[in-house]
């Protein structure tokens, strides 16, 4: 007898150690999951973190109004790092170490990214829509790192490429953050160059994330000839650099932004500043597409919400993860974790009516999207031209 109460007594602790091994995961409770977001919401990238997490907490509002996931309610927890590796790293140790969430969305930032790898991995956290389009973010490949759309690298080599052939133009150039965000817009631009006959990377400028002041810039890669210069600046500095341009009278250089500087305020600067100015993203502007149901819906919910005149890109951008977010956690299933979320994202495919690209993910491809849309700002709007 005491044989046998001992074997079943066995059994149970073992049976225990395997439910408490199927939810090892940290962030998931019978009535929670818990989601991390390190953003910029007060610095150079402000533009974009900010309306993208607030976009996020309203779909996941929504989400849980309607009684969450298979009974689990999502908590959005958001740190502001300011664009400052210091700051990002305490807040990347509260969310993984203090809150330990269980996943982390639309983080920004290529080198916060990078920096959050080693510990998340080490966590098992999955890191998805990452406000990043760095190669690194889904290259090399990892069961837990899922991008959003097509990289820098990309965007920029397709929207030189296009802008040359369009223009005629034989002189590439950059001016950039020497960040790993800045390297991978000016390795697309000098790539692109060397691999295209007539075409010639010719010059570049780095910048600090607060500089102000880009006319010796411009003189000098005036000076250098260059006709095409890709950008990889915060969003104010893109604009200065654009009325610098105008004012110094430089209306035959082109300058192209990737995602980083895609964004609704750059198009809406008074005066026209920017206009002429050119971007190569992984989504449509969202106010070219205002004929649409679903986007009149998303406009007036986030408006309402945040009082804010209109969503802008960031915004887009975190509906768009937050709905990327939702879609794998119910494919997932009620058992949740690491495991069976990554299986929950490798099955997603569908059209997002918000950023108004296909969002594919597999056991092989964790990019999102692959689609490089071209746009110019004209009349005070981003104007789609292009897409490859």
């Amino acid at each position: 007898m005491k044989k046998l109460t001992t074997t079943i007594a066995t059994a149970a602790l073992a049976a225990g150690l395997g439910v408490a091994q199927a939810h090892a995961e940290q962030g998931i409770t019978d009535t929670e999951i818990l989601i991390g977001s390190n953003n910029d919401l007060s610095g150079p990238f402000a533009a974009f973190g900010a309306p993208a997490t607030k976009a996020a907490q309203l779909v996941f509002d929504e989400v849980n109004e309607a009684g969450g996931i298979h009974g689990r309610k999502i908590r959005f927890i958001v740190e502001d790092h300011a664009y400052q590796m210091p700051k990002a790293i305490q807040g990347m140790n509260k969310l993984i170490n203090g809150d330990k969430v269980f996943a982390m969305l639309l983080s920004l930032g290529t080198p916060m990214n990078l920096a959050a790898f080693k510990l998340q991995d080490a966590k098992n956290i999955p890191n998805v829509s990452p406000l990043s389009a760095a190669r690194e973010m889904a290259e090399p490949f990892s069961p837990l790192h899922f991008s959003g759309t097509a990289t820098y690298y990309d965007q920029i080599r397709v929207g030189v490429k296009y802008l040359a052939d369009m223009k005629g133009a034989d002189t590439v150039c950059a001016m950039y953050l020497p960040t790993d965000f800045g390297k991978d817009i000016k390795e697309g631009a000098f790539d692109i160059a060397a691999e295209t006959d007539g075409l010639t990377f010719a010059s570049e400028t780095t910048h600090k994330p607060d500089d102000a002041d880009f006319v010796g810039s411009l003189q000098k890669l005036a000076a250098d000839g260059c006709d095409i210069v890709a950008l990889a600046l915060g969003v104010r500095q893109a604009i200065t650099v654009s009325a610098t341009a105008k004012k110094l009278g430089l209306s035959e250089m082109s300058f192209i932004n990737s995602s980083a500087g895609f964004h609704t305020v750059m198009a809406k600067v008074p005066g026209g500043v920017t206009e002429g100015m050119y971007a190569a993203a992984g989504w449509a502007d969202l106010l070219s597409r205002m004929d649409q149901p679903e986007v009149q819906k998303f406009f007036k919910r986030y408006t309402e919400a945040t009082g804010e005149a209109l969503p802008g890109t960031g915004a887009l951008l975190g509906h768009s993860g937050a709905v990327t977010m939702v879609r794998a956690l119910e494919a997932a299933g009620r058992d949740l974790d690491a495991k069976s979320f990554q299986m929950g994202m490798e099955s997603l495919n569908y059209y997002d009516v918000i950023s108004g690209n296909t969002v594919t993910y597999s056991a092989t491809d964790h990019q999102g999207a692959d689609e490089v849309v071209i746009s110019v700002i004209k009349d005070g709007n981003w104007v789609e031209i292009a897409r490859q």
